[in-house]
């Protein structure tokens, strides 16, 4: 099997557990853009036992709260695709309605080129380096 997911961590690791980690984008367009990965292949939510979908849920839910209290987006998004890369993670996006895709997804086309603010990196900087205190109660 070739996937990126198992064979890497999928972007910046920042935190992790038994059950999935939590990943930078470090996208200079898109700061504070997170990923949840789930640490072994699996494609779909329903393929998980109840049990571990519900703590990974609660993972995603824990990450979306510290990015909205820590980076006041205007907007979140949540999802979970998979169909390029089929291996059980969640995208976390903060959206503000200055970038360059909003209100578009994320994946679209580019509606304008304009940077995101220096002070909106600094912030996602801060929160990244602040998170695994947020989900110090999902360790071990």
């Amino acid at each position: 099997m070739d996937c990126e997911l198992c064979h890497g961590a999928g972007g910046r690791l920042l935190w992790q557990n038994g059950l999935c980690r939590v990943v930078a984008v470090d996208d200079p367009v898109l700061p504070g853009f997170l990923r949840v990965v789930l640490n072994r292949h699996v494609r779909e939510m329903t393929d998980l036992p109840a049990v571990e979908r519900d703590r990974l849920m609660a993972v995603v839910f824990a990450v979306e709260a510290h990015v909205r209290q820590s980076l006041e987006p205007d907007k979140m998004n949540l999802a979970s695709l998979g169909n390029m890369t089929p291996h059980l993670h969640w995208h976390v996006i903060p959206r503000w309605r200055d970038d360059r895709h909003y209100p578009d997804p994320v994946w679209a086309a580019p509606r304008h080129a304009s940077p995101a603010p220096a002070a909106r990196a600094e912030a996602a900087a801060r929160m990244a380096a602040a998170l695994p205190a947020a989900l110090a109660a999902f360790s071990g």
